[in-house]
């Protein structure tokens, strides 16, 4: 009988699911459902919510493809693993039900409320004990619910984070994990375990917490309704959660001090382990518990966020043809423009407030536009470049906190399919790449595997994890691309300055 592992994988896109046989280490079926992107609703500007049920729903149908592609049979699944988007609030009543639509993770409404709760705390406590501000995390949002609806405050009994929602409905129990009360910023460092001087300051009742468990740990079961309604078998346990940055580290093996990890999506992050917990004064990038973080062996993930990447990219297909051009012929045509694009600067930071920026709404702004020069191909370079030079950006901040960074890994998908994407990051970052064939599904799956005991170790977890390609920069093209980000860099100086940025 085989022994298959089932990830999952809450998207604000898409929600994927990925079967691993335990024996190979390799994905069998994986499937991401809608065929369009799921839709986020902004009832105000700066606003981004989803109703978690849509999620839910999104989940039932991926397990159903799945679990047909692969023809699972009774007694081969032995364990679910859940990622999940970061720092979105779910609030239920006593009864598990929604209260209202989920806050998601590039919702800009909390800032003010975080800059207050920064003041009111203290740098002094903040940095030291919680890492970072509290800024526009969980914690934020949810005193924002309680300042602006109390009415819905009143009927609250859990909060919940995406991830913990899922496991919700599979198992019918609320729990959370260390690593996500650090993401809402609810952890103390120091304490190693829940802040209760945060949760006065916000008065935020300790009892809405959940109980947080291990990220590698049986969580919970499938429950006889779950079952019912995805066709699983009741009983199987739930073994693994982690927010989608922690777990895309984790799903490429980033789990030691110096080793980094990087995605290019709707978002773009990079993701540093380290063994010390390591701040920036400025929360422009955030330390967060690691999936493997223990009392013995610590374990901190840096993540740097830069909301508006993918999105750019994407913004940018539907202004060319939609359906009727492709992102290969984008690259293609991007390709055609010279290394800087002529002068033409695309800043990318149209999606949100952006953390980099100290949470400012900085927008996305094309610059240096020649009506006779430029066309479409230095319109398509400028907005590739531009998503590469704000990660350069926080690049230099993770390097002034003393992190490491000479090779990076990522998984062959989203921009990284890009061959103009992938050669900029490696050049103006002077970094070696090395390109993997996985993703959060699957990290997901590998975590089930070894929170359920099926792995003996981690190196049993990873050997079906396949290293595609390595890129490394070449010394003698780094100079234009260095030109090409000093110039972006200037721009955005002279943009903030010039106080037209939001």
């Amino acid at each position: 009988m085989r022994k298959l592992l089932l990830g999952l994988d809450i998207g604000s896109s898409s929600v994927k699911a990925s079967l691993l046989d335990a024996s190979t280490g390799k994905s069998i079926a994986s499937k991401a459902f809608p065929e369009e992107e799921m839709s986020i609703n902004a009832p105000e500007t700066g606003w981004a919510e989803q109703d978690p049920e849509m999620w839910w729903k999104y989940v039932k149908e991926t397990i159903a493809f799945v679990s047909q592609k692969a023809t699972v049979k009774k007694g081969e699944l032995k364990g679910i693993g859940i990622a999940y988007q970061m720092h979105g609030l779910v609030c239920v009543d006593k009864d598990h039900k929604v209260l209202r639509p989920s806050i998601i993770w590039c919702d800009s409404r909390a800032v003010e409320i975080g800059e207050k709760a920064f003041k009111g705390l203290g740098k002094d406590y903040c940095l030291p004990h919680l890492l970072n501000s509290p800024g526009n995390f969980t914690a934020s949002k949810l005193r924002w619910v309680i300042e602006n609806q109390p009415e819905i405050a009143a009927k609250i009994h859990k909060i919940m984070l995406p991830g913990d929602f899922i496991a919700m409905k599979l198992s019918g129990e609320i729990l959370t994990s260390e690593t996500g009360l650090s993401e809402g910023i609810f952890w103390d460092f120091k304490k190693d375990g829940l802040s209760e001087k945060l949760l006065k300051q916000m008065e935020i009742p300790k009892e809405w917490i959940p109980e947080a468990v291990p990220s590698f740990s049986v969580q919970g079961i499938v429950s006889t309704a779950a079952s019912k309604e995805t066709g699983l078998e009741s009983g199987i346990p739930i073994s693994y959660r982690a927010g989608d940055q922690p777990n895309n580290a984790f799903s490429l093996q980033v789990l030691k001090p110096g080793e980094l990890a990087t995605t290019a999506g709707t978002s773009g992050t990079v993701y540093g382990v380290c063994d010390t917990p390591l701040y920036d004064p400025h929360s422009r990038v955030n330390t967060f518990v690691h999936v493997n973080h223990s009392k013995k062996s610590p374990s901190y993930g840096v993540l740097l966020c830069v909301n508006g990447t993918g999105i750019l990219n994407s913004w940018l297909k539907k202004v060319m043809g939609g359906k009727w051009i492709s992102y290969e012929e984008m690259n293609a045509i991007g390709n055609g423009a010279p290394i800087g694009s002529e002068g033409l600067t695309f800043i990318p930071f149209g999606n949100g407030v952006e953390r980099i920026m100290q949470n400012k709404a900085v927008g996305a702004h094309l610059l240096g536009l020649d009506l006779l020069k430029h066309d479409r191909k230095h319109v398509v370079r400028a907005a590739q470049e531009g998503i590469v030079s704000s990660l350069t950006f926080g690049f230099r901040i993770m390097k002034e906190m003393g992190m490491n960074l000479q090779t990076v890994k990522a998984g062959k998908a989203n921009m990284f399919l890009s061959p103009l994407f992938r050669k900029t990051f490696v050049q103006m970052n002077n970094v070696n790449l090395e390109l993997y064939d996985t993703d959060g599904a699957q990290g997901a799956a590998r975590g089930a595997g070894i929170g359920a005991g099926i792995f003996s170790s981690e190196s049993e977890a990873f050997e079906g994890l396949s290293l595609l390609e390595t890129l490394e920069p070449n010394p003698n093209f780094n100079q234009p691309y260095l030109d090409a980000y000093s110039n972006w860099e200037r721009k955005l100086t002279e943009l903030l300055k010039s106080g037209l940025a939001g």
